[in-house]
């Protein structure tokens, strides 16, 4: 995790990588560093520690969980005050989910978001939403919205079986 251009310490990447460790709430398959929403973890006096996370869209009710399930996990790693902030800009973007996480979405079903090419890195030319379970491009939209806001509903005319694809933002 980078926090800017300050080097981080031990102590700093411990916690990140215990904040990291934390199960997002709405998709618990995923960790909150997979997601790519934990933005910064900065020790600011012994026992005191500031976590920066972004959400994945303004309004998201999933960061009280995150922010409390945090705080529970440095608390027990001895952080007596734990303050997690939400950080707005940059704003989140479905292209900070990593590869694992990637990777867990469509093992766990769900269709994971395009690549939309804010990394600077090469733009997709398909358009098309592969199928989680057979890997068909042919699929149709069922509703823009599913279990969660992230996520669009779609059914593969191939295998004709319906699933989650997490929409890019």
């Amino acid at each position: 995790m980078v926090t800017g251009t300050a080097r981080m310490t031990a102590l700093e990447e411990e916690l990140s990588r215990l904040a990291g460790a934390v199960p997002d709430p709405e998709l618990p398959i995923l960790t909150l560093e997979e997601l790519g929403v934990l933005r910064g973890v900065h020790v600011l006096a012994p026992g005191r520690v500031r976590v920066e996370l972004t959400p994945t869209y303004t309004g998201c009710p999933a960061v009280e969980a995150m922010s409390s399930d945090i705080e529970r996990v440095l608390h027990d790693h001895g952080m007596a005050e734990v303050s997690v902030v939400t950080v707005l800009s940059p704003a989140w973007s479905t292209d900070d989910i990593s590869t694992e996480g990637r990777r867990k979405l469509a093992e766990f079903g769900i269709a994971p978001p395009r690549h939309q090419g804010t990394g600077g890195g090469p733009v997709p030319v398909s358009l098309a939403i592969r199928c989680p379970h057979c890997g068909s491009t042919d699929t149709e939209l069922l509703s823009r919205f599913s279990s969660t806001a992230c996520k669009a509903l779609r059914r593969c005319t191939a295998c004709r079986e319906p699933f989650d694809h997490f929409k890019e933002l």
